[in-house]
């Protein structure tokens, strides 16, 4: 099973994608020094740890990004694991935003919140709940499981796929993701985040996957 098309990647070594979208492409929410150092400068280290690890590990010859991600935490191998779990969340987390995106979604995805979560407003509170109170650094996860949506929080690199969860949209709240702009204003950000950046088409792709 491959989680995410779009975050995974296939062979080593491995690269740092393009965002799908200009570095100022979130004007009036985001500077672009916040992309040239978010994406250039943390992402790219994590690529360049990652590949750096792998050139001396022969253990995961031949895997795909998902299955190091996966077969590193079986086996308890923290360098792997940490920079592997950051490429792929953090490609995934430049797909889970678009320009002029957020507010409340359409169609199944809306059906499937009001179904879960009650009301749209239910579910922003508790979005924003997960990011805001997740201690350190982290992530909060819209995820599909066990048949229906769920708000789930992660401390450093976790990410919901190794616990077979299917992820739809993620929140980097590290705070390389909003401090040049928001500095320690965590729920300024995350406000912006839900009601100004996610992308619905990406979330309801990624369920119509496990639907």
């Amino acid at each position: 099973m491959t989680y995410n098309d779009k975050a995974n990647q296939i062979n080593y070594p491995f690269i740092l994608p393009a965002l799908p979208y200009s570095k100022d492409a979130f004007a009036s929410h985001f500077t672009a020094e916040t992309f040239d150092y978010h994406h250039g400068k943390h992402h790219q280290d994590y690529v360049t740890n990652l590949n750096n690890l792998l050139e001396k590990d022969q253990n995961f010859a031949g895997q795909d990004l998902e299955s190091i991600i996966l077969n590193a935490a079986a086996s308890n191998n923290n360098g792997i694991f940490n920079n592997a779990a950051q490429v792929w969340n953090h490609t995934f987390f430049w797909h889970s935003i678009k320009p002029n995106g957020g507010s409340k979604p359409s169609g199944e995805m809306l059906m499937q919140i009001e179904k879960d979560f009650g009301s749209y407003d239910e579910f922003a509170f508790a979005f924003k709940e997960a990011a805001v109170t997740q201690f350190g650094s982290g992530w909060a996860w819209l995820v599909y499981y066990e048949d229906r949506l769920q708000i789930v929080k992660t401390a450093n690199a976790e990410t919901p796929i190794t616990k077979k969860m299917q992820p739809l949209l993620a929140c980097d709240v590290w705070e390389h993701a909003y401090y040049i702009d928001y500095r320690n204003k965590r729920p300024d950000y995350v406000s912006i985040y839900i009601d100004h950046m996610i992308n619905w088409d990406f979330a309801e792709e990624n369920m119509q996957k496990v639907r």
